[in-house]
């Protein structure tokens, strides 16, 4: 097995990691409830997409 000629840099290591790092969550606000969610999802608040009610959500007990 080869063993490689020079030792790897570490701007080369960096170069290389720079797509490594992980995107904050993209999120979209409903347009029923204001609240921020994923898109293309039904809103775990208020249980609508794209205008329909998809399921129901419980209110919560006062």
């Amino acid at each position: 097995m080869t063993e490689p000629k020079r030792k790897t840099s570490r701007s080369k290591i960096g170069r290389r990691r720079s797509h490594m790092a992980y995107d904050p969550p993209t999120l979209a606000p409903c347009p029923q409830c204001h609240t921020p969610r994923p898109p293309h999802r039904v809103c775990p608040v208020c249980g609508t997409y794209k205008g329909r009610e998809i399921r129901e959500v419980e209110k919560a007990k006062e």
